[in-house]
Parts: structure tokens; sequence; C-alpha cells
């Protein structure tokens, strides 16, 4: 059964508590200076209030470092180029370090105890530092909201444009460069329940994960064009608009879940367990080629009871490292978890689509709203369930209405610079963004018609095979530098596997599940829908199918 909680147990003694009061039996009994940092979509107001409340025999001084932040037009001049100011849509992922919030970072207060706390509060000088956290979906959730704020700007409303491209570059950063020395770290997603993971702990139980497979906490959002399938299939927050968005294992957003039970959790960042253990989750060769950015994700586009997506590509790479500032780009696959002959897929440009009428027809949908087809330009295939639709960047795409795509893809996720969205409004009730510009500076006009059925629509090959199972790899391009391959394992069976120095991604894509057994004897159940990362110190392992049927698992590695 797909679980909405998958959680580790913390590595032994490990400090975790809940409550604000024994949070605070956590400061050191000494006068010290406590830094808190963390993310502006923390509510800093009520932690500083319920801390010191919990701590009534001290007088604790407070520091807010927010109220010493240079002036807003000063903290944005340095943050966006110029030549991004205009850009309505995107600037370039911002390069600094949160000393460039100060014009003079703040002494912390003299005599006794005191708590320095907000975002750059780890830049003043401290006996202790802890890290407040919150995911980032509270922070997009609270923006769509018109209650989120920027980094830099409190008392402003925030915008999506600065939280994606501003923001999280620079908190992430810091975030990292923080964790080989945190001495405590704070989920406060439950603000009046808050979670205490001491720092020694955190990085004990982070390097235990990057030794075995871990599943990172699901999570879907809603879009105009979103569907019903992970509700009525998975039990995701019936409640909600749609479940359009899946983020399975989205590198930068993933959280693990680390706790004895529901009521006593934290959810710690994914990306900080590639920073302190960068050769054991990625391997070597490549942590050498990416750096700590773990290059592959899986998420599901739900359109089933939805809508089409808008028709859109992704920047090619020149275009993404010098115009967005990603070192790699945004290349995709679709599989097609479920669908059907009649739903469909778009992809590349029909043999004789032409550029310039694909342009005029897509400006007149931007600005007079005049309705478009694009299958007059975009080819379209079956959405038949099992295919895998390769996407390098540059591919105008989309998926239908009536689909489940897991898409298997490089990590960069905010760049769909869109040509059409069927004249659709947003959430708001305001036209969605169209950067078409963007689209049509990196649109891929040389492969079409038949070269995109023949690149683009692969049959899978088989790799190799045992007693009731066989390994197929169904999409690899020159120009993708990873490549996916799918398992079909009859009940019961058993198939032996080796990272050989390189994670890999699994998701079972058919059947009740496998089981995960490593040569080091770790277990870990994979059911049906979820996702799984093997790092690549794992080394050998066997994926074993549950009785019952036969079963279908997708598998990603970088190449």
């Amino acid at each position: 059964m797909y679980r909405l909680d998958p959680r580790y147990t913390p590595a032994p003694r490990t400090v975790l508590v809940t409550g604000w009061q024994a949070i605070a039996d956590q400061l050191p009994p000494a006068p010290a200076v406590v830094a808190i940092d963390g993310p502006p979509s923390v509510d800093w107001d009520l932690l500083a209030d319920r801390l010191v409340a919990a701590c009534p025999a001290t007088a604790v001084r407070l520091l807010d470092v927010r109220e010493h932040y240079a002036p807003p037009a000063e903290i944005r001049r340095r943050t966006v180029r110029p030549e991004d100011a205009v850009d309505p849509y995107y600037c370039k992922l911002a390069e600094n370090t949160l000393d460039d919030l100060f014009d003079d970072v703040p002494r912390p207060p003299d005599g006794g105890p005191a708590v320095v706390f907000g975002p750059g509060a780890a830049l003043v000088r401290h006996d202790v530092l802890w890290y407040a956290d919150l995911p980032k979906r509270h922070a997009e959730a609270a923006v769509a909201a018109g209650r989120g704020v920027n980094l830099g700007l409190p008392g402003e409303q925030g915008d999506f444009r600065r939280l994606f491209y501003v923001d999280w570059p620079m908190l992430d950063r810091h975030r990292d460069a923080l964790a080989p020395r945190l001495d405590g770290w704070l989920d406060v997603q439950e603000p009046e329940r808050p979670v205490y993971l001491d720092g020694d702990g955190l990085r004990a139980t982070l390097a235990t994960l990057s030794r075995r497979p871990v599943r990172t906490r699901p999570f879907f959002n809603s879009t105009p064009w979103g569907g019903h399938w992970a509700q009525q299939e998975l039990g995701f927050d019936p409640a909600a608009r749609n479940t359009a968005l899946g983020y399975e294992l989205i590198a930068p957003e993933a959280g693990i879940l680390v706790g004895d039970g529901p009521q006593a959790q934290a959810e710690v960042p994914f990306q900080m367990m590639c920073v302190l253990h960068p050769e054991d989750v990625l391997g070597d060769e490549v942590h050498a080629r990416f750096g700590t950015s773990f290059p592959i994700r899986f998420d599901y586009l739900d359109t089933v009871g939805g809508g089409n997506l808008s028709v859109h590509c992704h920047p090619r790479e020149p275009y993404m490292r010098e115009r967005f500032g990603w070192p790699y780009t945004q290349h995709e696959t679709y599989y097609m978890t479920f669908g059907g002959l009649d739903s469909k897929v778009f992809l590349g440009l029909r043999e004789d689509a032409d550029a310039d009428v694909f342009r005029k027809e897509v400006l007149k949908a931007a600005t007079e709203g005049v309705p478009m087809d694009p299958e007059d330009h975009v080819l379209t295939f079956p959405a038949e369930q099992g295919r895998l639709f390769m996407i390098p960047a540059g591919t105008p795409h989309a998926s239908g209405a009536g689909n489940v795509v897991l898409e298997i893809s490089a990590t960069p996720y905010l760049y769909s610079l869109r040509f059409y969205d069927w004249l659709r409004p947003g959430a708001d009730g305001s036209p969605r963004p169209l950067p078409y510009e963007h689209g049509f500076a990196n649109l891929e006009t040389g492969r079409r018609g038949e070269a995109v059925a023949r690149d683009l629509v692969q049959e899978p090959r088989t790799l190799r095979e045992g007693t009731g199972w066989r390994e197929e790899l169904i999409g690899a391009l020159d120009e993708m530098f990873y490549e996916v391959r799918r398992y079909v394992l009859d009940a019961g069976a058993e198939a032996e596997d080796a990272t050989r120095g390189r994670f890999h991604v699994l998701n079972v894509v058919e059947g009740a599940g496998v089981t995960v057994r490593t040569a080091a004897g770790d277990l870990h159940e994979l059911a049906w829908a979820e996702t799984l990362t093997v790092p690549a110190a794992v080394g050998r392992y066997t994926l074993r199918a549950a009785d019952g049927g036969p079963v279908r698992v997708v598998k990603a590695l970088v190449r």
C-alpha cells in the first residue's frame, strides 16, 4: 500500500524531542548566544515568543536579524541583475550569500544568554547554532495565498519569481554550508508543536541513510489542469481541489522523515544527505560531474478528470546555463503509468510545421485570446500505458487529459517555457504566464515528423534476463545524460542488480510491489506507485516481486 509518510528510525543516541518546553531544555545551561537560522517562511515572531516563554527563570535577550537588513531597494539591486529585472517570468539564479542582506552584520546582545534569530542569524557571532525549517512547499503555498514573504524583504508580499530564483538558491547554499556544524534542527511545520533533532544525531542518521535505500516524503499540489487520480488511488488529500503534481523525488524540495512515529518526527531535506555524503549517495563519477546536485527527479503529472497540460518546451543547455544559471538542463521523459488509446501525448514538431506560423498563432492567442489548435504544429501519440516518451530539451510537448505520467527527468523543474495553455485562467482567475519568447528561443526545429517517432518513442530492448525476470532498456539518447530501464518480474521472481558506483532510482509502475534487499542486509518494501533511491554506496541488491501477479519496476540512472 502506498505510504504517504515513509519514516526512518533515528541513529542511536539521537536526541529527538517535541514541544517548546522540551526544546528550551536543550539550550545550554551556561549563558551563551544561540543563533537560530532558517528561511523567511518560518513564523519567527512566534518562535522567539514561545522559546523565551519556555525559559521563565532566565532573562533571555533577543536579536531579530531581520531588523538589520539593508534597505529593500538595495536588496533587490544586489540580488537581481538589471537585464533580468524586466523579465516577468525568470531571473538568473542568484549567486549571493546571505551576507548581502546586510550592510553590517549585527553584533550579539551583551550580557547573559541571548537568542539571535531569523534568516542569516548564523552570520552573527554565536556559541550554539540551530536551524529552524519549513519545507519549501509551505513557502510556495504562502506566496500563493498572498501571505508569503521573500528573503531580505520582511513585511512585503512575496512573489514566486524571487522565491524560486533568488531566495531558494541563496537559502540552499547557506543551509548546506551550515550542515556540518549545526547543533540542532527544528522542524516547525506545527508551530505550536515543533520537533527538535540534535545536530550530531541528525548527521549520524543521514550517514546511515546515505548507504541504504531511502524513500522521500511524497506530496501533491494543485494546478488548473490537475486531475484526481492521486486522491482516488493513493488517498492523498481528498479535500484538495485536485492532485496535479506529485513530488515523489525532486531533490531541491524532497524531505526525509526521521522519527519514531507521526507524533515524533522531523522532516530533513534530502539535499542535506547529498551535501554531507555525496560520494555515498551519488557515486564518485556522478559527484565529479554534478557536484552535490542530485541530477534525476521522479514526479507525477495527474490529468485524470483534469485537462491538457500547456504545450511547452524546456531550455536547451547553453540557454539554461547562460541565461538561467543552472549548469545542466531539463531533459525529460514521460512514462505512462495510466493512459489509453483515447488519450494522447503531444510530442515534437510535425514534418510540415512552420515555426513562423506557429509563433504568429501563439502571439494571437496570448495577446488577443484567439484559440489555436496545437495539433496543427505538434505531433500527438496515443498515451499507451507502459510507453516511455523521450523529451530532450527544446522539444514541444504536453500530456493530454486523462493520463497519469511518471515524469523521469533531469532535476531542474522550474522552467516550463509555455507556448499555449488553452486560454485557461490560473487559480487567481488571471491568465497563466506564457513565456513563449523564451520558448521560441529554445524550440528544437531539426527533429520532426518521422524522426520524432523513431528517436523519441523507442521500443524496449532486453539487456539481460533470468528465471522469471528480464531487464529492458526503454529509453536512451546520446544527448541525454541519463537512461530509463524497466524490470519485468513474474510473481515471486527475484532479480539481482548492483549500483556499480552510481545511484539508481526505482518506481513500481505495475503490480503489488517489490522487496529490495541489499548486500548489507537492509530490507525496504516498495509498493505500487512508490519511488525509492538506491544510493551508490549500496552496491549489490536484489528485487523480489510480491506474490499475486507480475510486477514492473522502472529504473533510472546516470549513463
